[in-house]
């Protein structure tokens, strides 16, 4: 096959392409993975090599950063110069980033491996994606191998305390980080045999001017969600985000007069393509702010130690794994928008339950209010992103993958900034004047920061005024993490009638295919 000639589009997927895909998730697996036993490793590295508070946290932000801020352009990248190629290209860099992670000295060392970890995993998940809608043609086929995919990552997540604990209990920190090298290297080694290449044919030359613009657009809003999540609203993430928005605008203006734009603006006039990417991210928006909360409950509300929280992570993992491999078959049978509304309703019902937790005795309800959540929302996440892949002309499928994976950044970003903000208005507010007077006023001071500085003051006061700043926090937090149930709540309401309105044009699957 020629690297710019996609197969015939009435050919089925046979094991070729089903092997294949088997290969497309080891670097999702591997991302997934990353994500999660960092923050195990964070106190072995510190103690290693003593990083700065602000070193430490360039350590952990890094890699998201450009991560978010690369997709676009990797996603496009791959349409030009060969989404296999690419796709080969990230694994190597991704494998040698990982080693010179592993084996860090010093801070700024291990930052700049983050670093290249960050722009080299730009280019896994859009190729990836991309490549799953050159291989897998029927809309059925299509929809189930994205689910399997995006299972992976729901996998990777759980597993990734049980892993990092193991190898962190028998090894040093930076063991975390070689798991990725035999993965990639597999990769490497079965890429050219199991997956096909793609090129998009008559691409031009990439616009480095729209580049620098995307950076600029995507960079400055990520730092500001994340600043606003970390220390609340204050001018500088406001500031970083509304200058991020006005790049945006100047970038998007920019791509209507290209000729070979980084990003298709046309692809926005497909109501298809704008809805599910929009519900991709109010979906993702809505669970990542508990996700965002949850182990913090665990941790700080229940007491749970970090591997013992990532354990109990384990059933929302599951919740997400089953609700995401059924949303294909039920799309089969049933239009995509009835999926898609009926899981948002299912969902919702977990979030109202959320907002019956009490931090006294809540954990079973909590946990099982989550798995509900989880479980209602996955469909969402699956079937838009098989939308937005599916809507798009196969020329434009790594384009279209790396906006759905941006959309989903975005809504991670959304999540923790909007409801770690609302949770923390709603913590200020209970708390005041909730702590009794004979506690110290230090103590009361930290109380009022927050539950994290709560915990920790109270490790330094006898254990009945301990208890008296600790109860009063933990009902604040609860508050807020049941307010927060109850927005998010009204999201997925939002969602159900957004879907069942704007997309009940669409056919079940087996219609389509």
């Amino acid at each position: 096959m020629s690297p710019d000639t996609a197969p015939a589009p009435h050919l089925r997927a046979g094991p070729r392409e089903w092997t294949g895909l088997a290969v497309l998730t080891l670097p999702l697996l591997v991302l997934a993975l990353d994500v999660s036993v960092l923050f195990l490793a964070a106190p072995h590295l510190g103690a290693d090599l003593r990083p700065s508070s602000t070193e430490l946290l360039w350590i952990m932000d890094v890699y998201g950063f450009l991560i978010a801020g690369f997709l676009v352009t990797m996603g496009t990248l791959g349409d030009r110069i060969g989404r296999r190629r690419l796709l080969v290209l990230g694994a190597v860099g991704f494998a040698l980033a990982s080693l010179l992670a592993a084996y860090s000295t010093t801070p700024a060392m291990l930052i700049a491996a983050r670093a290249m970890l960050g722009i080299t995993g730009a280019t896994l998940m859009p190729s990836t994606l991309a490549l799953i809608s050159n291989m897998f043609h029927d809309p059925r086929q299509r929809g189930v191998a994205i689910a399997i995919w995006m299972t992976t990552f729901s996998a990777g997540i759980a597993l990734g305390p049980i892993v990092g604990g193991i190898l962190l209990a028998n090894f040093w920190w930076g063991s975390v980080f070689l798991l990725a090298v035999p993965v990639m290297a597999l990769l490497v080694i079965t890429a050219p045999v199991l997956l096909p290449e793609y090129r998009a044919p008559g691409s031009g030359r990439l616009d480095l001017t729209s580049v620098a613009l995307s950076l600029a657009t995507i960079l400055p809003i990520v730092y500001g969600l994340k600043q606003l999540a970390e220390g609340g609203v204050h001018w500088v993430p406001i500031a970083a985000i509304a200058a991020g928005a006005v790049l945006g605008a100047v970038f998007m203006r920019r791509q209507r007069r290209l000729a070979d734009p980084l990003i298709d603006v046309r692809l926005f006039g497909d109501r298809t393509f704008s809805t599910v990417l929009a519900l991709l991210l109010l979906g993702i928006m809505a669970v990542n702010g508990i996700f965002f909360l949850y182990p913090q409950f665990l941790q700080l509300v229940h007491g749970l130690s970090p591997l013992q929280a990532g354990l109990w992570g384990i059933p929302l993992a599951l919740a997400s794994i089953i609700g995401s491999v059924l949303a294909p078959f039920l799309a089969r049978r049933v239009r995509p928008a009835s999926v898609i509304a009926g899981g948002a309703a299912v969902s919702m019902v977990g979030f109202l339950l959320i907002t019956q937790v009490q931090s006294a005795a809540g954990l079973v309800l909590l946990v099982g209010a989550c798995v509900v959540a989880v479980f209602g929302i996955s469909p969402t996440t699956v079937l838009t992103t098989d939308m937005v892949v599916g809507s798009a002309p196969p020329e434009k499928a790594g384009s279209a993958a790396a906006l759905s994976e941006t959309s989903g950044e975005l809504g991670v970003g959304l999540g923790v900034a909007v409801m770690g903000s609302i949770a923390a208005a709603v913590y200020r507010t209970e708390i005041t004047g909730a702590i009794p007077t004979d506690v110290p006023s230090e103590a009361v001071a930290a109380g009022h920061d927050g539950i994290n500085s709560a915990v920790a003051a109270a490790e330094h006061l006898p254990p009945a005024l301990g208890d008296a700043l600790l109860e009063p926090a933990r009902e604040a937090f609860t508050s807020g993490l049941t307010t927060v149930g109850a927005v998010s709540a009204a999201l997925l309401a939002g969602i159900a009638m957004a879907a069942v309105l704007l997309l009940r044009h669409l056919p079940p699957t087996s219609k389509a295919a």
